[in-house]
């Protein structure tokens, strides 16, 4: 594996996104610690480590795309990291929690239906991330129908 430069470093997060077959959904089972780790803390602790992912994918995605002149490069996975965040920063705790906010985020980040399809047409980092966190609230609403229906 090549050396990573800062920016593409956390584009892939850490090298997840060049893992050959699906790298969306590698960045999104690496994603699972740090989600993990966002349920336990606090809300506004939560809530702030995903602005933080957010501000650095659009910088980072945004690089990695002026430098290979593709709007959304497969390798750039960060988005899926803040995507599956958003899907479970207030979700129930638990493996069968983790294991349907994971399969609904992939589901609406493969499908992008309307609005995540547009939403990925706006300008460089921008549209990267943008249609990853519109899956992660399909997702997160989803997640949240099923725990007031009393499935999960």
């Amino acid at each position: 594996m090549p050396m990573l430069r800062t920016p593409h470093l956390l584009a892939t997060f850490f090298g997840s996104g060049l893992l050959p077959k699906a790298p969306g959904t590698w960045g999104t089972l690496a994603t699972v610690p740090l989600a993990y780790l966002c349920q336990q803390i606090s809300p506004i602790g939560a809530w702030t480590i995903l602005l933080v992912v957010c501000v650095l994918g659009v910088w980072s995605a945004g690089v990695v795309c002026r430098e290979t002149g593709r709007e959304d490069p497969s390798e750039v996975v960060i988005d899926e990291v803040a995507g599956f965040l958003l899907t479970m920063i207030d979700a129930p705790h638990g493996a069968m929690g983790m294991v349907i906010g994971f399969a609904l985020f992939r589901l609406f980040d493969i499908f992008k239906p309307w609005p995540v399809n547009a939403l990925e047409k706006l300008p460089g980092g921008w549209g990267v991330m943008a249609d990853d966190l519109a899956a992660g609230v399909y997702a997160a609403l989803c997640v949240h129908g099923l725990v007031w229906m009393g499935w999960l």
